[in-house]
């Protein structure tokens, strides 16, 4: 059971409300796979983690085979290959790593190499499985780190932390789960982001409800987008000063405070009641 949690930018709730989903169910997964920003590790601290590094494979021309015919310079349509002074040289940053150049190459001058873009790590604590993405810095795409968090097969509920917006790592995210947390801040900026990832898991014909994080008494216009949309509201978190402490300190409110604990375990009931009625249907 994948359950996605969602955002149409950083620092609406996201990590907030997976990490303490996680934290709620005992026994469960947590994935990290805001690749560029992990964090989720700093709330569960697993002190057991191991990591593994992540490749991709990158052209490596042999210059005593090129005949300088061009053939791989004209494929490349992201520029990461280009003829200079008789050789031609590699750009690995901006390489997609398709393979179309070494197929391409006459002379089989073209070969591939891995090439580390980050890394995995995996550890445990108190029950909770954590495992977390981390990109290099500079690096164009985590596509292939998120795949690698996603390919293993996971046992109970499992809460992934998506990356923020709606770009092709959070589709990869999402494409596999189960159901889909919509997290929203109370504001109009709050909608627009809103509206962005809702109309993403539309799109992959997702399940999916919303948690409307940081409220206060008065209008919310993110509530009133839900309720014209047909959105179901599955919890209201807050704006409170004590949860902004815990969250500070890097604390899992659900485990610190005991308000917070009944708050995240009627959200989990209720996410998985809303899981079990789609798999019903």
């Amino acid at each position: 059971m994948k359950i996605a949690v969602v955002s149409g930018k950083g620092g609406t709730g996201k990590t907030l409300v997976a990490v303490n989903l996680a934290a709620a169910a005992r026994r469960a997964v947590y994935i990290d796979c805001d690749v560029e920003e992990p964090n989720g590790h700093l709330f569960f601290k697993p002190g057991d983690a191991k990591s593994r590094e992540v490749t991709v494979p990158i052209p490596s021309v042999d210059a005593s085979r090129c005949t300088g015919c061009r053939i791989c310079t004209e494929f490349c349509k992201f520029n990461a290959l280009a003829y200079v002074d008789n050789s031609v040289q590699v750009f690995a940053e901006i390489c997609h790593s398709c393979g179309g150049c070494a197929l391409l190459c006459p002379e089989q001058a073209i070969t591939e190499q891995a090439y580390s873009i980050g890394r995995v790590q995996r550890g445990t604590l108190d029950g909770v499985d954590v495992w977390s993405g981390f990109l290099n810095p500079g690096e164009p795409s985590g596509v292939p780190i998120i795949r690698e968090l996603l390919q293993e097969e996971t046992k109970g509920p499992c809460f992934i932390d998506c990356p923020p917006g709606s770009a092709c790592a959070v589709m990869e995210t999402i494409q596999e789960a189960d159901y889909c947390i919509l997290v929203a801040e109370p504001t109009i900026f709050g909608v627009h982001n809103l509206r962005i990832v809702h109309e993403l898991v539309q799109l992959f014909a997702k399940p999916h409800g919303a948690v409307l994080n940081k409220c206060l008494a008065g209008d919310n216009p993110a509530e009133a987008y839900c309720r014209e949309q047909g959105i179901e509201i599955l919890a209201k978190i807050p704006l409170a000063q004590d949860l902004g402490q815990i969250t500070a300190n890097a604390g899992i409110a659900a485990r610190e405070d005991g308000k917070y604990r009944e708050l995240f375990c009627r959200l989990l009931d209720r996410v998985m009641e809303e899981v079990r009625q789609c798999s019903n249907s």
